[in-house]
């Protein structure tokens, strides 16, 4: 089993990487296989609504790394993903991603265990944490909690080293998702069937 942390923050081994570091030591520690994946400081899209996606399976911009999030996501078990806070809410460039992969993916990623990861020098973080679980549950993956919201405090990794309840909860995610993985594995043949989806617009 492979838990997918994706770093999007566009510092590579900044305070986000240093929480995602700390949830993928406890997974490991529970024998789950783990992957950082950076998205990088390079130019993304945004999504355009063409609808391409539809027909191609896939993001029609590929000249970024949306597409290969996306591979990355459909061929893990798990999904953490993490972020800094900026003006209350996550970076503008993830964002831009994850509307992308999970509007031309998301049916892929059903039943897939799922946590977001915020990082932030003082305050906005519930608000990001509440942007990034909404890309979860409209996509119907479980959430993963912690012992409390998943949230590190600091300005600079040591900082967030220094945030030992911070830590605790990343170390507690990673543990939460590591048995709700197993769990799963064992009752997979359990899920439940999924109704065809009613679509009402609210035009009457």
């Amino acid at each position: 089993m492979k838990v997918l942390l994706v770093n999007g923050s566009p510092n590579k081994e900044g305070c986000t990487f240093t929480a995602l570091s700390e949830v993928a030591g406890a997974l490991q520690k529970q024998g789950i296989e783990t992957e950082i994946f950076h998205i990088g400081r390079k130019p993304v899209h945004g999504c355009i609504a063409c609808g391409r996606c539809e027909e191609l399976g896939r993001c029609t911009f590929d000249d970024d790394i949306c597409n290969e999030l996306t591979g990355r996501m459909i061929a893990a078990n798990g999904i953490i993903i993490g972020s800094p806070v900026y003006y209350a809410g996550p970076n503008g460039a993830l964002c831009a991603l994850l509307d992308r992969v999970f509007f031309s993916s998301s049916h892929k990623f059903s039943n897939k265990p799922a946590a977001a990861v915020v990082s932030c020098r003082r305050g906005g973080a519930t608000a990001a944490f509440d942007r990034l679980n909404k890309y979860f549950t409209i996509s119907r993956m479980p959430l993963v909690s912690s012992q409390y919201w998943n949230m590190v405090h600091g300005f600079t990794p040591d900082d967030v080293r220094k945030d030992l309840e911070g830590l605790q909860i990343m170390r507690t995610l990673g543990d939460n998702m590591a048995w709700m993985l197993k769990s799963i594995k064992t009752a997979n043949q359990m899920m439940p069937e999924k109704e065809p989806w009613v679509m009402t617009n609210f035009i009457r």
